[in-house]
């Protein structure tokens, strides 16, 4: 099978690192792809917002299957396109979409299917914004509806924390995304993401993750694409993954049918463990980035078959094989990110780190000759098994430290809630 993957990030490079190993493979591509993808795929500069460009792609290199990772191609009905052209394509609709790329949508589907969230309002106006949380107080989170790259939610504990969120929102901040703003009551807990591959009726449960979203240790700082991540997620028992399947994801899949656009790709369910039970945060159409790096660390099954078969409406009897070891990756992201940062800076130290426990996924770099240079925000991401959540973490920053880049920074305590868990 000749496959194309499509993206440039940390979770395009471990889809396509994991991709790599599948005995059904013969060709692997990526576009545009990273400093690091050449490793395992053959880069092709493109521009991915161009859908005709890409199936042009398709068509130059006989391409058999396409697998779409970024949230903005998702929205933007690139699978849609590639279908249409004749190309089978692991990518929901743009339809189906519309469950990441409006939270307001996802807020409707959640009340008419009885799907438990947190309660809320829309609001298309900042008067009317504002008059709500003048009503209602803080803690509240304030998102905007739409994509803003990670960044678009503020947890605000301060009715000053929230006016300045909706002010953000309404001036352009987030251009189009931040037209309208949900604004949900703070919901108390811990914070775990599901994975689900759903082939539009049968669905086949993944695995479970923490992310840590906040730049900092402690989980202070703004909130990012994701600092460090680990998995699976222990606090999430098998009485509860039924309970989530059974609440969250089976309604969601038959919202969608009935409404006649089913979800075929992968559904990323953000849950909230409260007091309550679980509760749904949001979702996202596509793979997690960076749990995407550790659900491929862990998985002994071949990815690309199972990919193939959610494409394909055949996922039904697909089974999955799971490492009991924890993976835990650890983001290096360029000073100064989620804000303002500069780019060009070169890393040195990465090469000779992977071995069977440890692999480094890319994600903004870019190569000049023989130098490895920064070229985005959240740059490397360096990933570890282990058969505690403590080892995984040793081996990551001891992988971390071997790695000479003075304009990168990291968390320092990813996996701390577990680790904290398992020493009470």
């Amino acid at each position: 099978m000749r496959v194309l993957v499509i993206g440039s990030g940390g979770r395009e490079h471990a889809l396509a690192w994991k991709i790599a190993q599948s005995p059904h493979l013969t060709k692997l591509f990526i576009a545009p792809g990273n400093g690091g993808t050449g490793a395992v795929a053959e880069n092709l500069p493109v521009d991915i917002t161009d859908h005709a460009a890409i199936i042009a792609l398709c068509q130059t290199h006989q391409i058999d299957f396409v697998v779409v990772g970024p949230d903005a191609q998702v929205v933007a009905g690139l699978g849609d396109d590639i279908r249409a052209a004749g190309f089978t394509c692991f990518c929901p609709s743009k339809a189906a979409g519309q469950l990441e790329g409006s939270k307001g949508f996802t807020k409707a589907l959640c009340d008419e299917m009885g799907i438990p969230t947190a309660a809320y309002g829309r609001f298309t106006t900042e008067a009317a914004a504002l008059a709500h949380v003048y009503a209602h107080g803080a803690p509240i989170v304030v998102k905007a509806d739409g994509l803003a790259a990670g960044k678009g939610v503020t947890v605000a504990m301060s009715v000053e924390a929230a006016e300045e969120a909706i002010i953000d929102c309404f001036s352009g901040s987030f251009g189009e995304a931040g037209a309208e703003v949900v604004i949900e009551e703070f919901m108390e807990g811990e914070e775990v993401s599901l994975f689900v591959l759903c082939d539009g009726k049968d669905t086949l449960l993944l695995t479970t993750a923490q992310d840590h979203k906040r730049a900092f240790d402690g989980d202070t700082g703004p909130n990012t694409g994701g600092m460090g991540a680990y998995s699976p997620a222990a606090i999430m028992s098998d009485a509860l993954l039924a309970e989530v399947m059974d609440s969250v994801i089976a309604p969601t899949v038959k919202g969608l049918a009935a409404r006649g656009t089913p979800y075929q790709g992968v559904l990323y369910a953000g849950l909230m463990l409260t007091a309550d039970g679980p509760k749904l945060v949001e979702y996202n159409a596509r793979f997690g980035d960076p749990e995407t790096q550790v659900l491929v660390m862990r998985l002994k099954s071949d990815l690309l078959d199972l990919l193939h078969a959610t494409a394909t409406g055949t996922l039904a009897g697909k089974t999955t094989e799971w490492s009991d070891d924890v993976a835990l990756t650890v983001i290096m992201a360029t000073k100064g990110y989620p804000g303002p940062y500069a780019k060009g800076s070169e890393i040195r130290g990465t090469e000779g780190l992977d071995s069977p426990e440890i692999h480094v996924f890319h994600a903004g770099t870019q190569r000049d000759g023989t130098r490895l240079l920064a070229a985005g925000g959240r740059v490397l991401n360096v990933t570890a098994l282990g058969p505690t959540v403590q080892e995984a973490q040793s081996r990551a920053y001891a992988s971390v430290d071997k790695i000479d880049w003075p304009d990168g920074f990291c968390r320092r305590d990813i996996g701390w809630r577990a680790i904290a868990r398992s020493a009470s």
